[in-house]
């Protein structure tokens, strides 16, 4: 089993130190991840700059891109071995309901949607590091790539795994999810800089709209793990009567 590690926090953020090496212990591992935080930035590539990559003292590549490109050059043989899968993480910070839209950690793992096993984004809950328990979410993270060898999903299908920042053996368990949603983002913060010009920060991600039972929300206010399977296709398929009879108006 090889498995390809990718993050959006940076090559250096201590999430993806935990999980390379508990994931180390049960597959060969390689690791290639932005040389500086790029969360955010969804399944975002670079088009118009070349991408160089460079070996870091512990054997690791750190590449000045985004996690998508990451896992793009490493997939268009960059590595001597194809990946069997795509591990993305840790995130600091939970990637819940309508976060998947905007998560570098997400839109890495998307890029692994094509491999022998589906790609597998984790985070972990919180917004300090040092308040994060990174070793249950690596912990979790060995499980759940365990369970996909030994029983792989269909293909074309994204793992995202939510899991709370508590001791290993505080979670309730796992739990299959759909996502949550949010109401609208929080307003921007308007500011000056050094020079007196007008500078602004987007605000934090909106309130819970829906964090009703069976959502990533619910599952991870109740202390277990939150695994919600996601695929690419966006589609409302739901409405796409509805707005054949509405074309036709």
């Amino acid at each position: 089993m090889h498995i390809l590690i990718t993050n959006d926090d940076g090559i250096f953020a201590p999430g993806i130190t935990a999980l390379a090496h508990a994931l180390s212990a049960i597959a060969k591992v390689s690791v290639i991840a932005p040389d500086q935080n790029r969360s955010g930035v969804s399944s975002a590539i670079t088009l118009e700059n070349p991408l160089r990559i460079m070996k870091t003292p512990t054997g690791w590549w750190q590449l000045n891109g985004t996690p998508a490109d990451c896992v793009k050059l490493a997939l268009s043989g960059f590595l001597n071995e194809e990946p069997d899968m795509v591990v993305s993480g840790i995130n600091a910070g939970a990637n819940l309901g309508d976060d998947v839209i905007y998560s570098g950690t997400v839109g890495g793992a998307l890029e692994g949607r094509y491999l022998k096993f589906p790609p597998i984004a984790i985070s972990a809950t919180g917004l300090r590091h040092d308040s994060m328990f990174y070793e249950t979410a690596a912990k979790v993270a060995v499980d759940l790539v365990k369970r996909v060898m030994q029983a792989p999903p269909e293909p074309g299908i994204v793992l995202n795994v939510n899991v709370p920042s508590v001791p290993h053996d505080a979670l309730k368990g796992m739990q299959i999810t759909r996502q949550g949603d949010r109401h609208f983002s929080e307003p921007v913060m308007a500011s000056e800089d050094g020079r007196g010009r007008r500078i602004y920060w987007l605000g934090d991600s909106g309130k819970v709209k829906d964090g009703s039972e069976g959502t990533d929300f619910h599952a991870v206010h109740g202390q277990y793990v939150s695994v919600t399977p996601l695929h690419v296709d966006l589609t409302a398929h739901h409405k796409t009567e509805h707005f054949k009879t509405w074309l036709d108006k």
